[in-house]
């Protein structure tokens, strides 16, 4: 007859306090892991690690015409994770930030498609308004599902996305179709006075870049100095002591969509009104959802989502880079993007836990 044994089970356990040493170290710890794990897919793919590793990560710092593409992308992405991030502290999961980048496109196109011959250097500025708008529009829809039907946010949020790239798909099929386009589905080339100031001579660096370091200061601010700030995190963190206090849950969903709604619409406007200088299909190139792993890895700091938008940017540019010079597939660098998210997810958890073992009740082997 045998005899019965303890069987453990592992389960984590939140440590007391999460040590700042080890918080810090998650994101680096994070890339590293990352790049060992896909530098045994290129080996299984055939392509030269060296050769990716350079293109990808070591290019884009070295050579200033990459340097300054991976500026430009830091401007859209830094923006949309800002306004992410206010929202993931207050446990509101906005996953629909492409729909509102779209969106905020579209509002922004509109005064130069209906207006082409205006003239004033209050065409940008008015543009970047009316993209912040139309963000905040569409997330407004989310925000509305979430508190008045209870819908879940990541799912509204989510679906609206692809709601918000139809609509962009028949206006420029449609009524926005540029006459003499030659038949491609894209809207007239804007006017002068409807781009942004480039701030960097000689590159496509713009405005944006400032606008999105400024808004990273007001997030901080917001978040650590203002009372708001303190009243959505607590929400958060603690939703029950915050609805003792008096914490309304509608009024955090409501305002922490509508920020990142209209953040996300600002980056999109500013894409139209910069880099692309006309309303493309191409607008959706996926900022919303990069965003959300730049929100996570810079571990919802306004700080640490600055770094980690700049490392973003250098994997979208390096990763271009190693298409071209390793024959890596574009699958790749996406596999790389979603690696480094959850390699940093797996980090962090262990910076905020610890294992233990729990007995499980008493039983006989077979």
């Amino acid at each position: 007859m045998s005899r019965p044994f303890l069987a453990a089970t592992p389960i984590l356990v939140r440590r007391e306090r999460a040590s700042l040493a080890a918080t810090l170290l998650a994101p680096p710890m994070a890339l590293i892991v990352t790049v060992i794990l896909n530098l045994g897919l290129y080996v299984v793919m055939g392509r030269d690690p060296a050769a990716v590793v350079h293109a990808m990560l070591i290019e884009p710092f070295f050579s200033w015409a990459s340097f300054s593409e991976v500026l430009l992308k830091t401007g859209p992405l830094l923006l949309i994770a800002q306004g992410l991030a206010i929202g993931f502290r207050a446990k509101v999961f906005n996953i629909g930030a492409e729909g509102q980048f779209v969106l905020g496109a579209i509002f922004a196109s509109a005064i130069p498609i209906w207006w082409p011959d205006a003239t004033g250097q209050w065409i940008w500025p008015a543009m970047l308004l009316f993209g912040a708008m139309g963000g905040a529009f569409w997330a407004s829809l989310t925000a509305f599902w979430r508190v008045r039907l209870n819908a879940n946010e990541i799912l509204v949020s989510l679906m609206l996305s692809f709601v918000a790239v139809q609509l962009l798909n028949y206006l420029l099929l449609g009524p926005w179709k540029d006459p003499n386009g030659f038949n491609f589905p894209q809207s007239v080339m804007f006017q002068y006075d409807a781009m942004v100031p480039i701030l960097i001579e000689g590159t496509r660096v713009n405005v944006a870049l400032i606008l999105a370091v400024l808004l990273s200061i007001a997030a901080w601010v917001f978040m650590q100095k203002s009372f708001i700030g303190y009243k959505l995190q607590v929400g958060g963190l603690a939703p029950r002591a915050a609805s003792y206090a008096g914490f309304r849950e509608s009024w955090a969903i409501w305002l922490s969509l509508l920020i990142g709604g209209a953040a996300a619409g600002l980056a999109g406007a500013a894409e139209v009104a910069g880099p692309l200088g006309q309303l493309q299909r191409s607008i959706s190139t996926g900022y919303g959802y990069a965003a959300i792993i730049v929100a996570y890895l810079g571990g919802l700091h306004p700080i640490g989502i600055v770094i980690s938008a700049i490392v973003m940017s250098a994997l979208y540019i390096g990763g271009d880079n190693a298409m071209v010079s390793a024959n890596l597939p574009v699958a790749a660098v996406r596999v790389f993007q979603g690696s480094l998210l959850l390699a940093y997810l797996v980090a962090i958890a262990f910076a905020r836990y610890r294992l233990a073992w729990r007995p499980a009740a008493m039983r006989s082997p077979t």
